[in-house]
Order: C-alpha cells, then sequence, then structure tokens
C-alpha cells in the first residue's frame, strides 16, 4: 500500500498510547496508527468512493504489516 508522509498533531496521551501499542505490536508508530486509523474508519462506517471497500484496505494493510514482520524474522 502506498504510503504519504503527514504531520499530525496529537495529544500527549494518545502519542504515549500508540507508541506503546505499536511496541507492543512489533511495528512502527506509523504503521500502527496507519492501522487504527483505517479500523477506526471501518467501525464507524466509511466507506471509500469508487475505491476498494475500507475493508479491503485494511485486510491489503495487514497483508502488508504480516509481511514486513516476516521479512524481519528471516533476517534474525
Amino acid at each position: 500500500m502506498a504510503t504519504r508522509k503527514v504531520t499530525l498533531s496529537l495529544d500527549a496521551g494518545a502519542l504515549e498510547f500508540a507508541e506503546r501499542a505499536a511496541k507492543a505490536h512489533g511495528v512502527s508508530v506509523s504503521s500502527w496508527l496507519s492501522k487504527a486509523a483505517r479500523r477506526e474508519a471501518v467501525r464507524t462506517g466509511y466507506r471509500a468512493p469508487g475505491g476498494p471497500s475500507a475493508e479491503a484496505a485494511a485486510r491489503a494493510d495487514e497483508q502488508e504489516v504480516a509481511a514486513a514482520l516476516e521479512e524481519l524474522r528471516a533476517q534474525g
């Protein structure tokens, strides 16, 4: 999945939660926040106009993260 670099402002508590959760899952904060944002959009009913469903995009993200983790494990 393509990524874009953006600047976000988060309250300190939200950032701390995200950092801890990302570390616990072995992914970057950016990856964790991306997945969390997509999951929340799906949970609240968002559907991307003219594109793949939010669920399909979320599955693609999860597959990308799984592939990256597999690659890291293979490297030792």
